[in-house]
């Protein structure tokens, strides 16, 4: 165990299992490649945090959860970027990031631009999703209501 510190929570402990390693960083975040993967106080939400900057952390969410028919589709090479032979792919997690404004009812997640980990290897990516139905602001709890209506 490892004590780290975080936006959240101040200074926690964290299972080295829990470390990942982004060669790309994220976008926008390219020069921060260490991060925690750590469970956050409400579910079905996750933190990625930086071990370099505490003050970097994402909220992150399984985008299956709100769009259960939401697909990645990654290239031969950019699934091997992050040490999976093909994806989607067992050892594989799909995450979107997602924005909380003060308005909670308004928080959004980026489709667009998901962020897909190896379980196996702790490396992790960014990636751009090529589906033009899929942008960088989708309103969580909006396709979760659309969802239930469809199956409904």
């Amino acid at each position: 165990m490892i004590e780290i510190n975080t936006k959240a929570q101040d200074k926690v402990l964290v299972d080295e299992r829990q470390l990942l390693n982004f060669p790309r960083g994220i976008l926008g975040f390219e020069n921060f490649h260490s991060f925690a993967l750590l469970d956050s106080s409400q579910a079905p939400f996750y933190w990625l945090q930086s071990l370099d900057v505490k003050e970097i952390a994402f909220v992150l969410i399984d985008p299956t959860i709100f769009r259960p028919d939401y697909r990645l589709h990654l290239e031969e090479e950019e699934a091997k970027e992050v040490g999976l032979p093909a994806y989607p792919h067992e050892n594989g997690l799909l995450f979107a990031i997602v924005t909380i404004p003060e308005n909670q009812a308004r928080m959004t997640a980026n489709l667009l631009g998901p962020l897909v980990i190896n379980r196996q290897t702790k490396t992790g990516g960014q990636f751009i999703n090529n589906d033009s139905q899929y942008k960088t602001r989708h309103f969580i709890l909006e396709e979760l209501e659309n969802f239930r209506t469809k199956t409904c």
